[in-house]
């Protein structure tokens, strides 16, 4: 298959499989430079294993991964963000503390200032990491992943468990990055988020991409039969089904 240059990263084939289950089944994705792209699908689909493998926290059974058109080499894990879901914040450390110790892990970062500044935390940069809320933490989370001034940013559900004001903050840094020129990945369960955040979403399902486009290309497609309902919740529950997943 050939590697486009207008693509950040490219998966091709990707498979993984854990004591014989298939969790990923030969997937291919290609994610657009500038573009935010979402990744949903139910419980168990697949979504943080594909995540993780493009990530390179873990590796793949077989399939290939580039980013800008070529393998990836060791500068790969400097010039990418990831805001995980879940993240151990050391209690006895300030906001600001905790920013200024991950900016050293980095060759290169943004003024931990201008970190603070952007995800709005000049309030709170002196409280400790146990004192702060929950939409607090979750800026701080995705501060830290700014902090190299990433050119791929990867964010697993950001604003799992906030309140409307908060999601809609995030949103607003999410969109703000986006229109500078970075490239998103996201995974949310929020229809709603991924329909207004992202240029292309992929659904997945059992370890398969089952439909790929454009929030207005999925419901143009698959809403016909329900005007009424048109929006991106409907489309997902008509590609992977309405019953309860354990």
């Amino acid at each position: 298959m050939m590697i486009s240059q207008s693509n950040i990263i490219e998966a091709q084939s990707l498979k993984k499989s854990y004591s014989g289950k298939i969790a990923v089944d030969g997937i291919n994705l290609a994610v657009a430079r500038g573009s935010c792209f979402g990744l949903l699908g139910p419980n168990g689909a697949g979504k943080t294993t594909t995540i993780e493998m493009m990530e390179n926290i873990i590796a793949s059974d077989s399939g290939q991964i580039f980013y800008k058109g070529k393998s990836r080499n060791k500068n790969f894990n400097q010039e990418i963000g990831i805001q995980f879901q879940h993240t151990e914040l050391l209690a006895y450390l300030t906001v600001k503390e905790t920013l200024e110790t991950f900016a050293s892990f980095y060759n290169r970062h943004l003024p931990v200032k201008q970190i603070i500044d952007l995800c709005m935390l000049d309030s709170i940069k002196n409280s400790l990491n146990n004192k702060i809320s929950g939409g607090q933490r979750q800026r701080l989370l995705l501060g830290l992943a700014l902090l190299n001034d990433p050119q791929l940013l990867f964010l697993d559900e950001p604003t799992t468990g906030l309140d409307p004001q908060a999601r809609k903050h995030i949103w607003k840094i999410i969109k703000d990055m986006n229109k500078h020129g970075k490239t998103i990945i996201l995974t949310t369960h929020y229809m709603e988020e991924a329909q207004d955040l992202c240029d292309t979403i992929a659904i997945m399902d059992s370890g398969r991409i089952v439909e790929q486009g454009s929030p207005e290309a999925l419901m143009d497609q698959h809403c016909k039969d329900n005007k009424s309902s048109r929006n991106l919740e409907y489309v997902f529950l008509k590609l992977t089904g309405k019953s309860l997943r354990e």
